[in-house]
C-alpha cells in the first residue's frame, strides 16, 4: 500500500495518512494499557504524538480529548466494577474541579500558559520521583501487614473524611487545568495518594472517573467547533478503550510496590513531557 494513502482511501472523511492512523491506534492501545493501570487518561502522551506527526493544534487537541473521555470512562467502570472508585471523593472534587475549569479557562489571559504548564511539569515530575521513591520503601517493608504498608505508603492518614480537603484540591487543579486546557489528570493523582491518603489502587480508579467527567466538559466546545478528526477519533479510541480494560484489570492483581514504581515512572515522563512543552511555550517562543 502507497505511503500516500490516507484514510479517504477507504471511505472515510480523514486526510490522515494509512500508516499515520495506524501507528496512532497502536500508539493508542498501549497508552491505554499503562493508562489503565495506573489511573491516568494520558493525553499528554498522545497530544505530543499528534503534533508531531503534522495535524494541527486545534484537531489534535479536540481528537485527543475525545480519546482521552472514553479511555477514561471504560477504564473507570473497570476500576468501578471492582471496588476502586470512591465516589464520595468523586463528588467532591468533582463539582469544584468543573466550576474551577471554567474559571480557569475564561481567565486563562492572566498568566502565561507556557509558565503555567512548566510549572505544573515540574510539580507532576517531583510527584513522580517521590512515588519512585515510595516504591523503594515499600520494597523495604515487604514483611510488614498489608493494610498497614498501603497506609504508611500512601501518605499515613485517610483524609478523604475531611471534604473541604477534597474540594480545595479539585478547585486549584481543575482552575489550572482550565488555564492551560488539560484534564491533568497526572497533577491529581499523587494529589489523592499523598494529600487525601487514599489507597494507589483506589487512587486510579478514581481519578479516571473525575478525568472522564472533566474530559467529558472539555471536548463539547472541540465538537461545537468542527476541531475533531471523527475517523482519527474513534481508531484511536476503541484502541484505546481495548488498552485501557487490560491495564485496569491488572490494578487490581498488581503488588504495591509494582504499582508505585509504575505510577512514578509514568508521572516522570509526563512531567518531563509538560515541563518541556513549557519550556517551549514560554521560554523558547
Amino acid at each position: 500500500m502507497e505511503l500516500t494513502a490516507t484514510l479517504q482511501d477507504l471511505g472515510l472523511p480523514s486526510d490522515v495518512l494509512l500508516w499515520q492512523a495506524l501507528l496512532l491506534t497502536i500508539i493508542s492501545f498501549g497508552v491505554g494499557i499503562v493508562g489503565g493501570f495506573v489511573g491516568l487518561a494520558l493525553g499528554t502522551v498522545r497530544l505530543p504524538v499528534l503534533l508531531f506527526l503534522g495535524m494541527p493544534s486545534t484537531l489534535a487537541a479536540g481528537t485527543n480529548i475525545i480519546v482521552s473521555t472514553a479511555s477514561s470512562l471504560f477504564g473507570a467502570l473497570r476500576h468501578m466494577r471492582e471496588g476502586r472508585v470512591d465516589l464520595r471523593v468523586v463528588l467532591i472534587m468533582g463539582v469544584p474541579s468543573f466550576a474551577g475549569a471554567f474559571l480557569g479557562g475564561y481567565y486563562a489571559g492572566a498568566a502565561p500558559e507556557g509558565l503555567l504548564v512548566l510549572v505544573v511539569g515540574i510539580l507532576v515530575l517531583w510527584q513522580g520521583i517521590e512515588l519512585a521513591a515510595k516504591a523503594g520503601a515499600a520494597a523495604e517493608s515487604s514483611g510488614a501487614p498489608g493494610g498497614a504498608m498501603a497506609d504508611a505508603l500512601a501518605g499515613g492518614t485517610d483524609r478523604r473524611r475531611h471534604p473541604a480537603l477534597a474540594a480545595a484540591m479539585g478547585l486549584v487543579i481543575g482552575v489550572t487545568g482550565g488555564a492551560v486546557g488539560l484534564i491533568l489528570g497526572s497533577l491529581r493523582l499523587p494529589g489523592l495518594i499523598r494529600v487525601l491518603g487514599m489507597d494507589p489502587r483506589i487512587a486510579a480508579g478514581t481519578n479516571l472517573f473525575i478525568g472522564f467527567a472533566m474530559g467529558a466538559s472539555g471536548w463539547t466546545g472541540h465538537v461545537a467547533r468542527g476541531q475533531v478528526d471523527y475517523s482519527l477519533a474513534v481508531l484511536m479510541g476503541l484502541s484505546a478503550v481495548a488498552g485501557v480494560n487490560i491495564g485496569a484489570r491488572q490494578t487490581g492483581r498488581a503488588g504495591l510496590r509494582t504499582l508505585l514504581a509504575s505510577m512514578g515512572a509514568v508521572l516522570i515522563v509526563v512531567g518531563v513531557l509538560m515541563a518541556w512543552r513549557g519550556v517551549d511555550g514560554w521560554l523558547l517562543r
